[in-house]
C-alpha cells in the first residue's frame, strides 16, 4: 500500500477486529522491525517485534463482542519517509471481564515509516485520556 491513507483506513478495519479480540489483522500492519513499538492503556510500552506481538495479543483479549464507532483525526503529517496520525478513537466493546457492551474511547498517536515501499506502524500509543484532567490526575500514589 503506497497511500498513507490507505494504510490508515486499513488499521481502522483491523481495529474493529481487535475490539472483538482478534489481533491478528493488526499484526502485519505494524514493522516487525527491533525498534517497533507499543504503548497501550494496560501496561508499559514495550519495544521489539517480539514483545509487541505478545503486548498486542495480551490487549485484544482483554475486548470482545465490540467493535469501531468511529474515528475523530486531529492532526496528520506525512514526509516522504515518516507520518504521524494524531486521532480520538471510539469503540464498543465488553471490557474485561463485564458482560455489557461499554463505549471506549482512546486519545492515539501512531507514527508510520516507510518500508520496503510501503508503510508500517513504527510506534502506536493509546490511553483514556480523551478530556482535561486537573493536575493532580498525574499524581501517582
Amino acid at each position: 500500500m503506497d497511500s498513507l491513507d490507505a494504510v490508515v483506513e486499513e488499521s481502522h478495519r483491523a481495529l474493529d477486529a481487535f475490539f472483538k479480540g482478534d489481533a491478528n489483522p493488526v499484526k502485519p500492519l505494524l514493522s516487525h522491525r527491533d525498534d517497533v513499538t507499543l504503548a497501550n492503556p494496560f501496561g508499559p510500552p514495550r519495544r521489539g517485534w517480539t514483545e509487541v506481538e505478545e503486548t498486542l495479543e495480551q490487549a485484544a483479549a482483554n475486548y470482545r463482542d465490540g467493535g469501531v464507532v468511529g474515528f475523530e483525526e486531529v492532526s496528520k503529517y506525512v514526509t516522504p519517509d515518516l507520518a504521524y496520525v494524531v486521532e480520538i478513537e471510539h469503540y464498543q466493546a465488553k471490557v474485561g471481564g463485564s458482560d455489557e457492551i461499554t463505549p471506549v474511547s482512546l486519545r492515539c498517536t501512531t507514527i508510520f515509516r516507510r518500508e520496503d515501499g510501503g508503510w508500517k506502524i513504527v510506534h502506536r500509543h493509546a490511553d483514556p485520556i480523551t478530556a482535561a484532567r486537573p493536575a493532580e490526575s498525574v499524581v501517582q500514589r
